[in-house]
């Protein structure tokens, strides 16, 4: 199954799951309610997400003087992904790591830590950048918003329903047609299979983004050593990162293995390396 499909089946979970909340609960106007708040606050976040998570990593943009070879090679793979070559960022943090982010191909930034400057060989870095390019031309941030949307709606809904059942909700929604035993359920439930639904999705991206990367640079191999040494290092040096910022970078912030795979926003790093040596081997 490709990542794009997977993606499209999840985020079909996900809209399913909130009919279904819907109908046990029996009322459409909480239902639209739910998903004009979400969509309202989601929004807002998606149009302002690159202002906000630079600021929060105290992210300064780097001059083409400061670093022009980085500037060059991002400028060349913008152009083979052919979209326009988005501005870079230097996060202070010797932890080696990075993301992108931004509205749209014309609104990108791509963000790299002081110490995968430092750490990576130019091919890797090369191979790190085309991945980053990878989440702008495949519009990660707007599916990743999508989701929160979705996501969003079945959190309201659920607190609806918890809310609603301390003041009479199951008479009033036996009185509507709703199923108020189904819908308490659904309360419990649907928080943690969104949030699972998303971590998958998030997982699928980060498989895409390899794929389209490797392509991009012609050097799967490149990417896969870096992520190999990312990953060995984020064990060693735990980046100061937020937890609602892990799903954007390229290998897991955090050290260690204490979630496991099932809670992970990032895929197995090893299956990332399997994935993409078989493709520098053409199969």
């Amino acid at each position: 199954m490709t990542s794009q499909l997977k993606t499209a089946l999840l985020l079909g979970a996900l809209t399913a799951l909130i009919l279904l909340i819907g109908q046990a609960t029996g009322g459409r106007q909480g239902l639209y309610f739910a998903f004009f708040i979400a969509l309202a606050m989601n929004l807002g976040s998606y149009w302002f997400s690159d202002k906000i998570v630079l600021a929060m990593y105290r992210a300064r943009e780097l001059a083409p003087e400061d670093a022009p070879g980085v500037h060059a090679m991002l400028a060349e793979l913008a152009g083979r992904a052919g979209i326009p070559t988005p501005r870079l960022f230097l996060i202070p943090q010797e932890a080696p790591n990075a993301f992108a982010t931004g509205r749209d191909p014309k609104h990108a930034v791509v963000a790299v830590t002081a110490g995968i400057m430092r750490l990576l060989s130019p091919e890797e870095l090369r191979g790190v950048l085309a991945h980053e390019l990878s989440h702008v031309k495949n519009r990660d941030i707007l599916v990743q918003s999508i989701a929160a949307v979705l996501a969003g709606v079945i959190m309201i809904l659920a607190n609806i329903i918890k809310w609603g059942a301390l003041f009479g909700f199951g008479r009033r929604s036996d009185e509507e047609g709703g199923n108020p035993l189904a819908a308490l359920a659904l309360a419990i439930v649907g928080p943690i299979a969104a949030m699972l639904i998303q971590m998958a999705i998030s997982r699928s991206r980060e498989y895409l983004a390899d794929a389209t990367g490797a392509k991009i640079s012609g050097t799967p191999l490149a990417l896969a050593g870096a992520l190999g040494k990312l990953d060995a290092y984020a064990r060693r040096i735990p980046m100061q990162a937020s937890p609602t910022t892990e799903n954007m970078f390229i290998v897991n912030p955090f050290s260690g293995r204490s979630l496991a795979n099932l809670f992970s926003t990032h895929p197995p790093v090893e299956e990332r390396i399997e994935r993409l040596r078989q493709m520098a081997a053409g199969r």
